[in-house]
């Protein structure tokens, strides 16, 4: 049986290669916050969502496949947390049946018989949930499966299976035959149906039995007992095999629905703390190819979401049709959030997630890459522009048309002149080479020479900063301006007493929305 519920054509892999980048993707998103919310502390749904997040289908049809099964489940999670208990069960109580080191067929048929019969109970109780909830569910993904446990596990299956079960447990001994081979040794052994008892009634009633030619091994004849396992053995070993290969396919089955049907526990887990924390989450529309941009409406940072109790401030952006977004604007004023949240939802829509914003529209990519600035080298064996240009080598080394780079003060290690001559040298290659590009800077001499251009493609955002420099952590279309007001920050951590004496401000900062607002005064 096929789960299909990750890929419509094919099983997911939780050991699938993951992108080359994903450390980078992991430590610049903040992407351990939103992985341990879906995991809810299991390590195997951390891993299942990591592989799930960073694997997800580049067609758009395969994406909405998933969407349809996420919401599928947030329609009826108790069913879906029910299903998925009942792998898990499944699993584990086939590991707690004793497995022993040695390869007797009698043994091995003992406890295939053991498991099987524990997978049998299982498979009925879900196809149980498949009659009685599956005209619920509407997604292709769960229709399909429930489909296929009403058809392959019906009635007839279970009294069949039932019935050799009730055989392969040899209460009454076991049939074998045998030919005789050179030197009268045995060979082809081969198990037997035992025959039907044919006796007259009045036989049976008095225990009457055919006549029979019988050999009966005295208790201490430890050689005659090893010789009569052996023969069972041989007798028995075809049909361990076969037992085998039918336990080891059902496992398969609950193995991949653990895998499959875990990823959307984990949408569940991150969907219910969001909607505790009263976050608005929705789902996304998946353009195609050729299309190019994205837009969105209250697009928030879900990470940041999770880690503080009060409001997150959500932007409104339309960049449909912009292969390059530079953002500028005031320090501390949202714009590596606003890059972040762009960059998480973008891996959320791929793998078939809701996303963290009222609306979201946007392509697929081939490939998402961060660029953002790192601390300085503690080995000392290369300065912070070395580092930089190294790390964009390789992702340019990965790149391909499609891809989505986000770069955040990239090239700000060195001064103004050569970090814009560089960052636009880099900029005009990726951008003629068909990637797109999200660019937090405070390069005044970049920003402004390429809005100079007057470039249709290119969109220019500036974080919002009021008259009396207090941030409202969103970000306006709007030219670059020379000045990032770092001013507004040193009159907030350096401000003056009554006493008139400068003092320094050590208490830090509260985060808040999209940004961080400063703590009071002293």
């Amino acid at each position: 049986m096929k789960v299909r519920l990750m890929h419509s054509r094919a099983d997911f892999e939780i050991d699938a290669p993951l992108p080359a980048n994903v450390d980078d993707l992991i430590d610049d998103l903040e992407l351990d916050r939103l992985l341990g919310t879906m995991a809810a502390g299991d390590t195997f749904l951390f891993d299942v969502a990591r592989t799930g997040l960073f694997t997800g289908p580049t067609d758009p049809d395969e994406i909405r496949y998933r969407q349809d099964i996420v919401q599928d489940c947030l329609g009826h999670a108790h069913v879906a947390r029910g299903i998925y208990a009942l792998a898990v069960e499944a699993l584990e109580g086939e590991r707690k049946i004793y497995r022993s080191i040695l390869h007797h067929p009698s043994y091995a048929v003992s406890r295939s018989v053991e498991v099987l019969q524990l997978f049998v109970d299982v498979l009925h109780r879900l196809r149980d949930i498949a009659d009685h909830e599956g005209p619920g569910f509407r997604s292709r993904g769960f229709t399909t499966l429930f489909a296929t446990l009403q058809e392959q596990l019906d009635d007839a299956y279970f009294a069949t299976v039932e019935a050799h079960l009730k055989r392969l447990r040899f209460q009454g001994g076991i049939l074998v035959s045998a030919d005789l081979g050179r030197g009268n040794k045995g060979s082809h052994y081969t198990l037997r149906m035992p025959a039907d008892d044919d006796r007259h009634w009045f036989e049976k009633l008095f225990g009457l039995h055919h006549s029979t030619f019988t050999i009966t091994i005295p208790e201490r004849d430890q050689a005659g007992f090893s010789a009569l396992t052996e023969l069972k053995d041989r007798g028995l070993n075809d049909v361990a095999n076969a037992l085998s290969q039918s336990t080891d396919h059902i496992l398969s089955f609950f193995d991949l629905l653990r895998c499959e049907l875990g990823f959307y526990l984990g949408c569940l887990n991150l969907h219910d703390a969001l909607d505790q924390a009263q976050r608005p989450t929705c789902f996304p529309q998946v353009q195609g190819e050729g299309q190019v941009g994205f837009s969105c409406r209250g697009l928030y940072d879900v990470c940041l979401a999770l880690s503080i109790d009060g409001p997150v401030v959500g932007n409104d952006v339309d960049a449909s049709g912009k292969h390059l977004v530079m953002i500028t604007g005031a320090n501390q004023g949202g714009k590596s959030t606003f890059l972040r949240s762009l960059g998480l939802a973008q891996l959320m829509m791929q793998s078939g997630m809701f996303v963290a914003a009222e609306t979201f529209t946007a392509p697929v990519t081939s490939g998402l890459f961060t660029h953002y600035k790192r601390e300085e080298d503690k080995s000392m064996s290369s300065g912070k522009l070395d580092e930089e240009l190294n790390r964009m080598s390789t992702i340019v080394d990965q790149l391909s048309p499609g891809c989505l780079v986000l770069c955040n003060e990239s090239f700000a290690a060195t001064n103004e002149r050569e970090g814009s001559q560089i960052a636009r040298q880099i900029l005009r290659a990726l951008l003629e080479s068909g990637v797109r590009v999200l660019y937090v800077t405070h390069l005044y001499d970049l920003a402004h020479g390429l809005h100079q251009q007057g470039n249709d493609h290119a969109l220019f955002l500036r974080a919002e900063r009021r008259e009396d420099g207090q941030r409202t952590y969103r970000l306006v279309a709007g030219e670059p301006l020379p000045t990032s007001f770092g001013q507004d920050v040193y009159q907030r951590i350096f401000s003056a007493p009554p006493n008139g004496r400068q003092t320094a401000d050590l208490r830090g900062d509260v985060v808040q929305g999209g940004g961080v607002q400063p703590g009071p005064s002293p």
